[in-house]
């Protein structure tokens, strides 16, 4: 990437006073421009029948004023050279804001992929993820330094603690409470400090949100999350709104069998649309990021192709009454 080097972060602005990221507008209008593989009879944004009347947004602003594009390409199980061809087709089609893991065993090939592409490094939203056998202040601060490196940048668009715990048991005990904080203490560090312009976690519940709120410096901007119409985690999103932390989803085309529920695809069909890009435009219009993953060429140009219509509120509330509390992925609680 060009322009790796970077200058230290402001401090963490209000909310109420923050303005929008001229970078973030940079990627909003990169993916604005993709050209849209939808069909001719689709709804337009006037014609739709819900009572929302505003453009749907590109991008999202995080409490300190980060831009944080609404659509992200995911990387999950796409390890090494196996991620190369999609993220290079993700780029050529717009995307600008790629999210990955240290436990994913991509990073590298994602820097590769990026460096060779022709993109400023401020053009691009990085997101990488601490996994959970590197809890600890200097095991985050050592995993995190791992992450940039293979990544051949010098700081990270936003970095997200990976589940709320070192081991993926349900137990929550004080060690594993205090373990949290020393992790979130280096994720503080690394903001202050200039080398994340975003911190936030994943996999966190209400209860693991509200004793890191009880003890943080600063709050989380992102919680990513499995979300999707049969896991709708409407509690979990109203104490994220309420305490200005962005939910962002994971899995929300249901690892793939959302797609096949005839009721969802009754609705597509409304809309001249595919059951996917009716699964993330719900997320979207709910005001959740989306990072959906495919190889396929296709697939990907389609899921970005979901700012052109705008879901009416019975639709909306026909896919939230879908809800199961089925967790396909992993269940932190």
């Amino acid at each position: 990437l060009h322009g790796l080097h970077h200058t230290n972060m402001p401090k963490r602005k209000e909310a109420t006073s923050s303005e929008p990221s001229k970078k973030g507008k940079e990627r909003a209008k990169a993916q604005d421009s993709t050209p849209s593989s939808s069909s001719s009879s689709s709804p337009s944004l006037a014609s739709s029948s819900s009572s929302s009347s505003s453009p749907p947004p590109r991008s999202f602003e995080l409490h300190n004023g980060i831009e944080l594009p609404v659509l992200g390409f995911g990387t999950y199980r796409l390890k090494t050279a196996a991620v190369k061809n999609p993220v290079e087709i993700a780029i050529r089609h717009g995307y600008r804001n790629i999210d990955t893991a240290m436990i994913y065993n991509n990073e590298k090939e994602i820097g590769q992929v990026l460096s060779q592409s022709g993109l400023d490094r401020e053009d691009v939203f990085i997101t990488s993820k601490l996994w959970r056998a590197d809890h600890g202040y200097e095991k985050t601060l050592k995993a995190f330094h791992k992450s940039i490196t293979k990544l051949g940048t010098t700081f990270l668009d936003l970095y997200l603690i990976h589940w709320p715990g070192p081991s993926k048991n349900k137990k929550n005990t004080s060690s594993d409470k205090e373990i949290r904080m020393q992790t979130w203490r280096a994720m503080e560090h690394l903001h202050e400090t200039g080398m994340c312009k975003a911190i936030g976690v994943s996999n966190y519940t209400i209860q693991h949100l509200q004793e890191l709120i009880a003890e943080c410096k600063v709050v989380p901007m992102v919680n990513q999350v499995e979300f999707h119409p049969w896991l709708y985690q409407s509690d979990l999103h109203e104490f994220c709104k309420a305490h200005n932390i962005q939910l962002q989803a994971y899995a929300s085309l249901g690892v793939g069998d959302l797609v096949k529920d005839p009721e969802i695809k009754t609705i597509a069909k409304k809309y001249s649309k595919s059951s996917a890009q009716v699964l993330l435009r719900w997320a979207v219009q709910l005001g959740v990021a989306v990072i959906p993953k495919s190889t396929n060429e296709q697939h990907i140009r389609d899921n970005m192709d979901i700012f052109d219509f705008i879901l009416s509120d019975e639709d909306m509330d026909k896919l939230k009454s879908m809800n199961q509390d089925r967790h396909l992925c992993w269940d932190p609680s």
